[in-house]
């Protein structure tokens, strides 16, 4: 995820932490989507593997 492409420096700090928000809610809901194809369950995401490289993890 880029964050990038959800904030930019013209917006308010309200207007970034509701975009941060869409941005968890919508990789949570495709990580349970991608969970219910497989006939699992998706753990919650933790919001720190979206902040570095797979190669870092």
């Amino acid at each position: 995820m880029n964050a990038s492409t959800i904030i930019n420096d013209q917006m308010t700090l309200e207007e970034k932490l509701a975009a941060i928000d869409a941005a968890m809610a919508n990789a949570q809901a495709q990580a349970d989507e991608d969970a219910a194809s497989r006939g699992t369950f998706a753990a919650p995401l933790d919001p720190a593997d979206l902040t570095m490289c797979e190669g870092c993890q």
